[in-house]
């Protein structure tokens, strides 16, 4: 504990945050220790957490949730190798989260250049955009297509079901426009506040769609964000490169 700093929180989370660490150092050997999350970056929810990143050297990787003096906690622990292929595969993916929080966090416990050295390609990761190829995007249009038809399709027989899948649609149709703006994909949370920067009339439409009850006003909004977003309402014909099998 006396290799660590803490940052300054208001009580009951400096507690906390001290309880979580004295856990985490009888638990694993750290190697280095960032905290991340609502509380660290000043703007918790009425449930806001703690997330802990440990990296130890061992090639194990572990997911932990408690609770220290009642604020919740995930610490997330995992060798160098590991993250390495999560900052891979979540770039892929256009969801840099680890890169995210190595790269924003704050440094509780550093014993090992590793740790600077991790963060230092996620401050890197962070500024490189997706660049999803032609085909990932043309795959992505069909499947929300084929999802949106569903939707519709259902609508008269199966109503409930039918505005489950549409609202799962119209998310990822959201999420598309990140995608063709070659942008990383923002969390849920943040999606429709950020989808402002990106595209305001859009975002306004997905707020307007998941604020009616109406079903037909619904029905009318998810067109409209269907032609702004994949440009197809169902069905369209394309074929994909043939591949070696």
């Amino acid at each position: 504990m006396n290799h660590c700093r803490f940052p300054t929180l208001p009580a009951p989370y400096d507690r906390a945050l001290h309880e979580a660490i004295t856990f985490i150092l009888e638990r694993c050997e750290p190697l280095g220790i960032i905290a991340s999350g609502t509380i660290i970056r000043g703007n918790p929810g009425p449930n806001g957490d703690f997330d802990l990143y440990v990296i130890h050297a061992r090639p194990q990787r572990q997911r932990i949730q408690r609770r220290f003096l009642g604020v919740p906690a995930e610490i997330f622990v995992n060798p160098p190798s590991m993250i390495e292929r999560y900052f891979e595969d979540e770039q892929r993916n256009a969801r840099p989260i680890t890169a995210h929080m190595l790269a924003t966090g704050f440094v509780i416990l550093d014993r090992d250049p590793v740790i600077e050295q991790l963060r230092e390609r996620a401050r890197a990761l962070l500024t490189q955009p997706p660049n999803p190829g032609h085909t990932h995007l043309l795959w992505q249009r069909y499947l929300i297509g084929s999802q949106y038809e569903d939707a519709l399709d259902m609508i008269a027989e199966r109503p409930h079901a039918a505005q489950m899948i549409l609202s799962l649609a119209i998310h990822a149709m959201l999420q598309y426009r990140f995608w063709i703006a070659n942008r990383h994909l923002p969390r849920d949370k943040d999606l429709l506040e950020t989808l402002r920067d990106v595209d305001p009339a859009l975002a306004d439409l997905g707020r307007a769609f998941y604020t009616t009850a109406d079903l037909s006003q619904r029905l009318t909004l998810a067109e409209q964000i269907a032609d702004q977003t994949i440009q197809v309402r169902g069905f369209f014909e394309w074929e994909s490169d043939p591949e070696a099998v």
